[in-house]
């Protein structure tokens, strides 16, 4: 009995095998610099959470490849360009200003200015239609000086 509690144990506690990353810093500014890179590259499979905090494996290898990118030298922005050219720009919390990220900050405003031009466009036609010939100016004067004869 205690060895099928232990059995039962074992398989259940799958927390034991679960890999932890632990890496060698030559300093205390790499580490802090590796800690500040894990923080702002966001995890392509957990969406909103960074690569520091996600626990999926595509998140384990890309803090694994910071950290070789770091032990070979590279930059901080050298690491950035290297994950944007391999994950897209999707993996940086700020993308840059291109022609589709501009489309998604404009096309809001153009729907609005576009909606305002639409509404302004339609008042000046209905004023139009609303103004009278001269012809219909003189009988619209004359039915209301018969009416105003009939209620005299």
């Amino acid at each position: 009995m205690r060895l099928l509690c232990l059995l039962a144990g074992l398989l259940l506690s799958t927390n034991l095998w679960a890999a932890i990353d632990t890496y060698q810093f030559k300093s205390t500014e790499q580490e802090q610099q590796y800690r500040e890179l894990t923080e702002q590259l966001r995890c392509p499979k957990c969406q909103n959470n960074s690569i520091a905090d996600s626990n999926s494996m595509i998140a384990a290898d890309m803090r694994t490849k910071v950290y070789q990118l770091m032990e070979q030298g590279q930059s901080r922005q050298q690491i950035i360009d290297y994950m944007v050219a391999r994950y897209g720009h999707f993996v940086t919390y700020e993308p840059p200003v291109t022609a589709s990220t501009l489309i998604l900050w404009a096309g809001p405003a153009l729907f609005v200015l576009a909606g305002g031009l639409v509404v302004v466009l339609r008042a000046r036609r209905q004023g139009r239609a609303a103004t009278l010939s001269p012809q219909e100016q003189a009988r619209l004067a004359q039915l209301l000086n018969d009416s105003d004869r009939t209620h005299d």
